[in-house]
């Protein structure tokens, strides 16, 4: 029975990988689009790879018997994938994916559809994962921007197992990262130089595009003459870089049980 696609209009970002300009993997782009996700066509390059938005939902890479020689193009691959705690759909033959085994684990693999594709069902796979693994269920992306970057690997290193974390070492990078990638919150640090915390931050509110993002300061200095010289920029905290791994949590926490909140009402 064909796919109704009428009935599965989701949001979600999907990124279709081949090494190749293949004819079935770009129309595979095009059907995703036709149901309302974001599909993006990218070839197994490392310089590709990189490109791959934070907030990618599923990885769907065609297999042939060339790919293992793509092997550091794979390992990104994998990294990205595991870094988000998120799938890789493979569409080949039992001998090129076991290839890709010896590359990518089988606890990364959503699945095999092998050829010739049944594209049905190959669209209700990825419907099912992509809602199963968006709104409620799906991780919320914090961006830490700081120019420090052991504290940023620091916070990185707490965060990563309940969030999407991405980083940014200057506001310029921040800005940039924002225009390729969703965040949920910013965590901000309040001193950097060439564009500090605040500076960085009245940039964000007069972009249309990341004006309604939500900021917390991270800064090493509690006065009250700092903490009154952005309130009128509404940061959603103000929290002094001394914070432990579990208060930061649970400020987060917080947080988003709040916005979930006023967003039920």
């Amino acid at each position: 029975m064909a796919l109704d696609i009428k009935k599965l209009a989701v949001r979600g970002d999907v990124a279709v990988i081949c090494n190749t300009d293949s004819f079935l993997a770009k129309s595979l782009c095009k059907k995703l689009c036709d149901i309302g996700l974001r599909a993006e066509f990218f070839h197994t390059t490392i310089r590709e790879l990189k490109e791959l938005r934070e907030d990618t939902e599923l990885f769907i890479l065609f297999l042939s018997e060339e790919l293992p020689q793509f092997r550091e193009a794979l390992i990104l691959l994998k990294d990205k994938a595991n870094e988000r705690d998120r799938k890789i759909l493979m569409i080949g033959d039992p001998g090129e994916y076991e290839s890709v085994l010896k590359i990518i684990p089988e606890t990364t693999v959503l699945d095999l559809f092998r050829r010739p594709l049944d594209m049905d069902e190959l669209m209700k796979s990825v419907v099912k994962y992509i809602e199963e693994n968006t709104g409620e269920g799906r991780k919320r992306t914090v961006l830490i921007v700081d120019d420090d970057i052991t504290y940023m690997r620091t916070v990185y290193e707490w965060l990563k197992k309940d969030y999407v974390v991405g980083m940014a070492s200057n506001g310029v990078q921040a800005i940039s990262y924002l225009a390729r990638n969703k965040a949920d919150i910013v965590l901000l640090d309040y001193e950097m130089p060439v564009a500090n915390g605040p500076q960085v931050l009245e940039m964000l509110k007069t972009d249309s595009e990341t004006g309604q993002i939500p900021v917390m300061f991270l800064t090493g200095h509690g006065d009250r003459q700092s903490v009154l010289s952005v309130i009128d920029l509404q940061p959603v905290d103000y929290l002094l870089k001394t914070i432990d791994k579990y208060t930061l949590l649970n400020k987060l926490s917080d947080f988003f049980g709040k916005t979930e909140g006023k967003t039920d009402k």
